[in-house]
């Protein structure tokens, strides 16, 4: 990679991008195989796996159900993202855009995909979660657009060239790493003020936030926490591990993962399903 690129007057796919994810880049979108997708018995039908992205949509099911919303019942499938699952022709027509997580409600026949879309339809559906008092709920509201515009940065952004691109380029690191930091002192000073992300209830916006910026200062993302010094943040990390203890917490972040250490499940069709997993 020289030091000295200039861009050509017409951009052309013909190199690989580099990089963890360089295998299913590419400049176009739709499917590149027919694949059916399967489905389950119960009303919610979710294809995701456990990044970030796809923990919020299972830690909102999982809270769903242990606030007694039976319906809430959900089948997860796993969608291997490095293995191009997510260009299944049956994938693509639940989300045109290939992207984890994607929901079908079988009992509206709504699909839904965007993980911001899915927990604001799953809190408007079931009434929880999401404040009905106007200014509770539209401080919820921006707390939930804030993430989805924020995290492409820490994500795409810090977390591409920090831990994932074929080669530490200090320009893209510095750049990514000033505005990741930035957004976490936005919500430390958040959090000075309140014990949750919107106020003093837990909602949404909590659980739209804390699969990127919770396990980023608790050391489970990217394994960066010393070189983003993430002790200068004492009231998001106190809100980060307070969410870590929630059971619901702990129950959604291990549906659709197939990595790491500790209990893991790559499929969930049942509540006893995973307390098997989460008890052995």
């Amino acid at each position: 990679m020289s030091d000295n690129y200039i861009p050509p007057k017409v951009w052309r796919a013909d190199k690989e991008s580099g990089g963890q994810f360089a295998n299913i880049n590419r400049p176009v979108s739709g499917a590149t195989h027919d694949k059916k997708l399967k489905k389950g018995e119960h009303p919610i039908q979710l294809y995701s796996m456990a990044t970030p992205n796809g923990v919020k949509v299972t830690i909102l099911l999982e809270e769903l159900l242990e606030a007694g919303f039976k319906d809430a019942e959900y089948d997860a499938w796993f969608i291997d993202i490095k293995e191009g699952d997510q260009f299944g022709s049956g994938f693509v027509e639940l989300n045109p855009n290939s992207k984890i997580p994607a929901l079908l409600d079988t009992v509206t026949g709504s699909r839904v995909f965007e993980s911001g879309s899915i927990l604001l339809y799953l809190a408007e559906k079931f009434g929880a979660f999401l404040p009905t008092e106007p200014a509770k709920r539209t401080e919820t509201l921006n707390w939930l657009f804030w993430q989805m515009g924020s995290a492409p940065f820490l994500g795409g952004g810090f977390g591409h060239f920090y831990a994932y691109a074929p080669e530490k380029l200090e320009y893209p690191i510095n750049r990514y790493t000033m505005e990741t930091k930035r957004q976490l002192d936005v919500l430390d000073k958040q959090l000075a003020k309140h014990q949750y992300i919107a106020g003093d209830e837990y909602t949404i916006a909590d659980i739209v936030i804390w699969p990127w910026y919770g396990a980023l200062v608790l050391g489970h993302l990217y394994e960066a926490a010393e070189f983003l010094q993430v002790n200068d943040y004492p009231n998001l990390q106190r809100w980060a591990r307070q969410l870590d203890e929630r059971p619901a917490v702990k129950r959604g972040k291990i549906v659709n993962r197939t990595w790491g250490d500790g209990p893991k499940l790559p499929e969930r069709h049942s509540s006893s399903e995973l307390d098997k997993v989460m008890t052995s």
